[in-house]
């Protein structure tokens, strides 16, 4: 099967496609046929050798989507879409080639509505956002700070955070072209920290006001 594979790990020019064997199928693991994987900045410390457990040659993706080929003594339906991520492309190899045996706890179906592209990129930034969530002991009606709106885990955080209930949801931009493209994009209440920090932070509909006010706020909400 073709795969991407980091011979060494010196950066992105150490990766190589290659052909590897296609893994044979196991009773505690669920080969899924790839039929989109996900790239994350783990990849990047990976490739620049910043990761520990990481040892080349190594086939990179720690998340992706695709189909069920074989269930294994998953219960699972063989043909299900599904997303994924967990170990791979770190401690064992990951979602850049054609399949991979997958934990069965690593796996969530994928509704009909979402494509497999989309559902290959969420599952790291969505997991995150939900976890932290949750052990910051989330409830609607608070107020949430998610900041960096231009990357994944922040965008997901905000866009849950809705989801859920939030009274108000607050993020923060690196420059003033971020900043106009969330709120064009519908994400209100985003700060632009080339011009101000959280602390004088404004929004586009209350002047001066917003961040101070706002993160005391949070401070509120957080504490009850």
């Amino acid at each position: 099967m073709r795969a991407i594979e980091a011979k060494s790990f010196s950066g992105y020019g150490g990766l190589r496609q290659t052909e590897l064997p296609k893994p044979q199928s196991a009773k505690d693991r669920v080969l899924v046929r790839v039929t989109a994987a996900g790239v994350t900045p783990l990849e990047y410390t990976v490739l620049s050798g910043g990761h520990p457990r990481a040892k080349a040659p190594l086939v990179l993706g720690n998340e992706g989507a695709g189909v069920i080929e074989d269930a294994g003594d998953s219960g699972l339906a063989v043909g299900s879409r599904v997303m994924f991520t967990g170990p791979y492309g770190v401690g064992e190899n990951g979602a850049w080639q054609g399949w991979l045996l997958v934990r069965p706890e690593h796996l969530a179906l994928v509704p009909d509505a979402i494509d497999d592209v989309v559902a290959a990129s969420l599952p790291v930034a969505y997991l995150t956002a939900q976890v932290t969530l949750t052990l910051a002991g989330f409830k609607p009606g608070m107020t949430v700070l998610a900041p960096g709106i231009g990357g994944s885990v922040g965008n997901a955080t905000y866009q849950l955070a809705r989801a859920q209930g939030a009274g108000k949801v607050i993020s923060t931009a690196g420059s003033a072209a971020k900043a106009a493209k969330a709120r064009k994009l519908g994400f209100e209440d985003v700060v632009d920290l080339s011009v101000e920090g959280l602390a004088e932070g404004r929004s586009p509909d209350n002047g001066r006001r917003g961040c101070r006010h706002r993160h005391r706020k949070h401070r509120r909400d957080r504490d009850q």
